[in-house]
């Protein structure tokens, strides 16, 4: 559950960012980089993306990775991983666990520093200082890397690495420092803005699942 619960926070979607309104220290490279990306965020009714989460826990060597898919419009989300799909239509949050056929729902979250997967992208917009670390070339293709540190020094990260296609100007992987010693990195596969997405696919279907038992948790 620790690892989708990043995945729910980090591999989120279209996003209307403000970089200016960022709090931290603003290094003006990074914050023209990231206008850019917020430019092209804006311009998307909705998109869909598969991606790679890996999870490094350094202090006991492991790597553990997984894939999934992630439909998003406005504020609305599906995200489908390994045994489980998290859906929300914006006001409630259903979690299908398919091994057990059984489907939790909540509220979603009404604190204002709450991430949800609409948020990756505005995941700077505040309480970030933000740097720009040069760019790196893979192939023909060039990423600019940014690096956002959190004010709040309680979090249970101390850092977030971004990748950003220089060319498309959209985020192609991000890195999650914690300080336990464990790392997140999630690589975007594929991207495509303006995906289809009928609101039906940010509802919970009953009748798609016969006998699914449903635990209300509001």
């Amino acid at each position: 559950m620790k690892s989708l619960s990043f995945v729910v926070a980090l591999m989120g979607a279209v996003a209307f960012i403000n970089p200016v309104a960022a709090q931290g220290q603003k290094d003006p490279k990074a914050q023209e980089i990231l206008k850019g990306v917020s430019a092209k965020y804006k311009s998307m009714k909705s998109l869909s993306a598969s991606f790679k989460v890996t999870t490094m826990d350094q202090k006991a060597k492991t790597t553990d990775s997984q894939t999934g898919t992630l439909l998003v419009k406005g504020e609305k989300y599906k995200l489908t991983l390994k045994g489980q799909e998290v859906i929300s239509d914006s006001k409630t949050v259903w979690t299908y666990l398919k091994e057990s056929n059984e489907v939790q729902i909540n509220d979603v979250a009404e604190k204002s520093d709450a991430i949800s997967p609409t948020s990756i992208f505005t995941i700077y917009e505040k309480g970030f200082s933000t740097k720009y670390i040069g760019d790196k070339k893979e192939g023909a293709i060039t990423y600019q890397q940014i690096e956002l540190v959190p004010d709040d020094q309680k979090k249970n990260y101390f850092k977030i690495q971004i990748s950003i296609n220089k060319t498309e100007k959209v985020i192609s992987s991000a890195k999650i420092f914690e300080k336990s010693g464990t790392n997140y990195v999630y690589l975007i596969e594929k991207f495509k803005a303006d995906a289809e997405a009928p609101d039906a696919a940010f509802t919970f279907d009953k009748a798609k699942h016969p006998g699914v038992e449903v635990v209300d948790l509001r």
